[in-house]
């Protein structure tokens, strides 16, 4: 008897082939995100070659004079950028102007919603680096991480959108998570297929990590990365912030609540500080 799954199955090779098929990120930004650990890297170089993509400059300009980062001058160059941001604050404004602008909206799967996808990852950004700044640690890393950790979600419906639509009508007809949806009908989840490009992106070890595990975080180190992201991924799916049709809540895990160990004080003021920006920062990234 044949398994009515079996024609949905994706193999990771197979996956891994249409993620090398993707759109690469410009090479000044792979520069940016490999020089991640390099305290001699030349920012003044660095600077000059992301001036040459004037695309880019003008998103992350936009970005970088908005509510999200507050400053009380105006920016009005990459250098000037670099004074007030520093070299990592520069590297997360580039990758993220970069990342949703590599993808265009056309050609995806009917049932994908490419303004609430990106929308959710910038709420997740946020979140998770608001989180990230009462636990001093990264900012940089856990804003990247958060607005990539669903990725794996948009190679899917950019290159098996029959499949996509496949899972979200699994979805639908058993009342799952989409997650446990994926794993069901292809085998694999979003969450390894977003490791294998973030991997080719060239991103750090510790971001690929976080976006593999954000779903099985009970099996992150104690101080990880991942647990911030599976936390800030669970409060913005309860805040609703991104309009998705259907969403459900995940649980969140108690190992990774406890890991972040916040107190209620401290969520409601993370509460309000991504809904102040927001909205600002969605229109600013989301073409």
């Amino acid at each position: 008897m044949t398994n009515a799954l079996e024609p949905w199955r994706l193999d990771l090779d197979t996956l891994i082939r249409q993620v090398d098929s993707l759109p690469a990120l410009p090479a000044v930004v792979v520069e940016l995100i490999e020089s991640v650990d390099d305290e001699d890297a030349d920012a003044d170089l660095l600077a000059s070659k992301i001036s040459r993509d004037q695309a880019l400059v003008a998103r992350m300009l936009r970005v970088a004079n908005s509510s999200f980062y507050g400053l009380q001058g105006k920016v009005t160059s990459i250098h000037d950028a670099i004074v007030v941001l520093g070299l990592r604050g520069v590297r997360t404004l580039a990758t993220a102007a970069a990342a949703t602008a590599c993808f265009s909206s056309r050609g995806l799967a009917g049932s994908f919603d490419y303004r609430a996808f990106w929308a959710h990852g910038i709420s997740v950004a946020l979140c998770a680096r608001a989180i990230a700044r009462r636990l001093r640690v990264s900012e940089e890393n856990a804003f990247t991480a958060g607005l990539l950790h669903d990725i794996g979600r948009l190679v899917l419906a950019a290159r098996f959108p029959r499949h996509f639509d496949a899972v979200v009508e699994h979805r639908r007809r058993e009342d799952c998570l989409l997650v446990d949806a994926e794993v069901a009908l292809l085998g694999i989840d979003h969450a390894r297929i977003g490791r294998a490009l973030t991997e080719r992106w060239h991103f750090s070890p510790l971001i690929s990590a976080a976006i593999a595990g954000h779903h099985q975080s009970e099996q992150a180190e104690l101080r990880s990365l991942t647990h911030l992201v599976h936390v800030a991924d669970g409060i913005v799916h309860a805040l609703a912030l991104s309009g998705g049709r259907h969403d459900i809540v995940p649980p969140i895990s108690p190992v990774s609540w406890n890991a972040v160990n916040l107190d209620r004080e401290d969520f409601l003021e993370i509460f309000a500080e991504v809904e102040v920006q927001f909205e600002d920062v969605c229109d600013l990234l989301i073409s």
